[in-house]
């Protein structure tokens, strides 16, 4: 493993700047494991997640999907069961799913749920908001049209927020993908991160840009290539 590690890095230059396209290419280029790694990014801004009013957060649908099976909760009440479960999701329902999360089963990477259950799922919100869990409207996560919010899950969306050290980091979409399809995901995110810039924010706002497959080596990317 370390030979294919430090053979991997041979080929990426610690100090040039790629282009978007090129990035991925070699990204691909260097995978050596057996399974089908994730491709990561890695962006770098120039905000203060101290300062309310820096804070970045947001939801993005990756055009291409992001290769992986999204299980999904709906929280709602015992007349909109059936609807969920029609949609898609893994699991419906209200007060099994409150007392499973309050045991720290917490089996789903999306909890959605309808306005008029945020009541109670307020006994949880210290379970689920540190894991980023918690429902939010501004999420698509509360919602009433359930249907869309599950479909929206399952599509391919990508919840993402800045880290105390100002890095927004996720994975968009599997190495086997084809360029094109990355490409697409890529450019989709990186879209979405630029509109939230916070308007508190003045100057530039993204500092760097890093793409890795979950075991290879980072490669920095051209900004002028994605702004």
């Amino acid at each position: 493993m370390g030979k294919k590690i430090a053979n991997a890095k041979k080929i990426i230059s610690k100090t040039k700047e790629y282009s978007l396209e090129e990035a991925i290419a070699l990204t691909k280029l260097t995978h050596f494991v057996k399974f089908d790694e994730t491709l990561d990014i890695a962006i770098n801004l120039r905000v203060d997640p101290k300062q309310s009013n820096q804070m970045v957060r947001g939801m993005v649908s990756l055009p291409s999907g992001t290769g992986k099976n999204t299980k999904v909760a709906v929280i709602c009440k015992e007349d909109r069961v059936a609807e969920a479960k029609a949609a898609g999701a893994d699991i419906a329902g209200a007060s099994e799913i409150i007392d499973d999360i309050k045991l720290g089963k917490i089996d789903f990477d999306i909890y959605i749920a309808t306005p008029d259950m945020m009541g109670i799922i307020g006994q949880v919100a210290r379970v689920l908001g540190p894991k980023g869990l918690m429902p939010n409207p501004k999420l698509g996560t509360v919602a009433l049209d359930i249907t869309k919010a599950v479909c929206n899950a399952k599509s391919g969306q990508v919840e993402y927020r800045v880290e105390k050290s100002g890095i927004i980091h996720a994975g968009i979409g599997k190495i086997s993908f084809t360029a094109n399809d990355l490409i697409k995901n890529a450019k989709a995110f990186i879209d979405s991160i630029s509109k939230s810039k916070p308007i508190a924010v003045k100057g530039n706002y993204l500092k760097r840009i890093h793409l890795s497959s979950t075991m290879g080596p980072s490669v920095k990317v051209d900004l002028s290539t994605v702004v």
